[in-house]
């Protein structure tokens, strides 16, 4: 029986797989190449909640170190490859997180690159911009305030934040900006994952960069079923 701890709101709780059961990130089609996964998955494309979890890789398997409800995109889920800016979708793919962010101090562990937010951040989204879906400091003047995140307005959702590489390493104009792992707010996201405050907390401080993490979004099945990426 493999043991596995699983968050619950503010519970942590104990549950046991049976044998031979393989965990999620065996069946994906690819993790990323590093012995650390986060996953996220909705029921459906329609879905704004679901379920986030992060994984360890040690001896050849993958073990569950923690799982919370997840919220998603307004609209849902779409396929990355293909997504559109300004439709409320959380796009589905494998992602790098390339760092950490938030306006509160990093928790104690913090293991990845951690950048404060202060009052001249942004987060540019204007893609006539040379700085699209880039962080900036101060917002330059290629970059409409009405096509920026002003971070430091998030108070609550970018208290901690990673950024998920969707778009990132090459962008594509139109296609999105601005997708975090980040604290819950009101409700479903603008395209974004996010999870409890507690739950992030957990995460920035179980994420080791030296580990290659990733995360993967999808459904539990269909054309963006999770274990296609």
């Amino acid at each position: 029986m493999l043991r596995t701890a699983l968050v619950t709101g503010s519970l942590i709780v104990t549950t046991l797989l049976p044998h031979g059961h393989d965990p999620l990130p065996a069946r994906l089609a690819d993790t990323g190449g590093g012995s650390q996964l986060i996953t996220a998955v909705a029921p459906g494309p329609g879905s704004t909640t679901g379920r986030v979890t992060w994984w360890d890789r040690r001896a050849g398997r993958w073990y569950e170190e923690g799982s919370v409800e997840a919220r998603f995109g307004a609209n849902g889920l779409t396929d990355g490859a293909t997504r559109t800016q300004g439709t409320d979708t959380t796009p589905a793919g494998l992602y790098e997180l390339p760092y950490a962010f938030g306006i509160r101090s990093a928790p104690a562990g913090t293991g990845y690159r951690y950048r404060r937010v202060t009052e001249h951040a942004w987060w540019c989204q204007d893609n006539a911009s040379a700085s699209y879906n880039r962080w900036v400091e101060p917002l330059p003047a290629d970059c409409a305030p009405g096509e920026a995140e002003r971070l430091v307005t998030f108070e609550k959702q970018y208290a901690h934040a990673l950024v998920i590489g969707f778009n990132y390493e090459r962008p594509v104009r139109g296609r999105g900006a601005g997708i975090f792992l980040h604290v819950n707010g009101k409700g479903a996201t603008a395209g974004c994952v996010s999870v409890p405050e507690r739950a992030m907390r957990a995460i920035l401080r179980w994420a080791n960069p030296r580990r290659g993490p990733h995360i993967v979004i999808g459904t539990e099945s269909g054309p963006l079923a999770v274990t296609r990426y």
